[in-house]
């Protein structure tokens, strides 16, 4: 999982204004169409997923945008909603792992060196496991769903954000105002609540944007691989992988959903980089990534 993290300024004046005000229109209008997507996605399509019309395999046109399937479903319906169990899977599996993988990275930071190098070896040896054959475990053992993709990757992404969290605390915990602290007495839970977790606010809001990207590939992976949602129920994943079989006559069934996904994670990328330009705008960057 390859992810850019930047950190902001120590929080000792006014916070970091955007560079422009481009990125937060962009950011605004990218919230609100997954928000439309994952609340109310029938604003968008004109008729629902599963329903099915005389026009088998048609190709896209006026009618229909996107073309019909094998069974006369509008494919434009069906990318449509098939971005809600993506997206909701993505979304629910990355909060998972910025939870507990910062709670793991900022434990091992302030942990004695013993533990810290338990916890830190751990974490690299599943940081040497591909994320996708963590992902594979998990389902093989939980079974197919969208509940069980999220936490596939929530465990599978995990052990880059806490890798991340615990480098940057080892650098904080350098800083004069930690140290002076620590010498008046504040415990290690104190110092981390206080003055090291809110220096860790924007390193973690851009390392999750970026993850999500990442969390889209695994999660239609697995549902292209037949272990996430199942027919008929829409989804990128699974359509990708049903139209396959017909990909040199219906081109359109194979390829609109794969273009949702190329653009869901390109758009995923863009929101990161934007967020470390508009949130770190000095470049000042404490950490690495998977």
């Amino acid at each position: 999982m390859a992810i850019a993290t930047a950190t902001a300024p120590l929080l000792t004046g006014s916070p970091p204004r955007p560079r422009s005000l481009a990125t937060w229109v962009v950011l605004a209008v990218t919230a609100a169409v997954i928000i439309i997507l994952l609340a109310a996605p029938g604003l968008i399509a004109h008729t629902g997923p599963t329903a099915t019309t005389d026009g088998i395999l048609a190709p896209p046109g006026g009618a229909h945008w996107f073309g019909t399937d094998q069974l006369g479903r509008d494919m434009f319906s069906r990318t449509v909603y098939g971005a809600r169990p993506v997206l909701a899977a993505s979304l629910l599996g990355v909060i998972v792992a910025t939870v507990v993988g910062v709670a793991l990275g900022l434990a091992a930071g302030i942990a004695p060196r013993w533990l810290n190098a338990v916890l830190m070896r751990i974490v690299d040896v599943l940081l040497a496991i591909p994320v996708l054959m963590i992902a594979l475990i998990l389902i093989a053992t939980a079974g197919s769903g969208v509940a069980s993709i999220v936490i596939a990757i929530g465990v599978a992404f995990t052990p880059g954000f806490a890798r991340v969290v615990e480098a940057s605390v080892r650098k904080l915990r350098s800083v004069e105002y930690v140290q002076a602290a620590q010498v008046f007495g504040a415990s290690s839970v104190r110092t981390s609540i206080r003055h090291l977790l809110p220096n860790l606010i924007t390193e973690v809001i851009v390392l999750g944007t970026s993850a999500v990207g990442w969390a889209v590939l695994t999660a239609t992976t697995l549902s292209f691989l037949g272990l996430g949602v199942q027919l008929p129920q829409p989804d990128w994943g699974t359509d990708l992988a049903a139209g396959a079989t017909y990909l040199s006559t219906s081109w359109w069934l194979s390829t609109f959903p794969g273009l949702a996904i190329t653009v869901t994670i390109l758009a995923a990328n863009f929101i990161g980089d934007s967020l470390m330009t508009a949130l770190d705008p000095r470049g000042e960057s404490v950490g690495g990534g998977r």
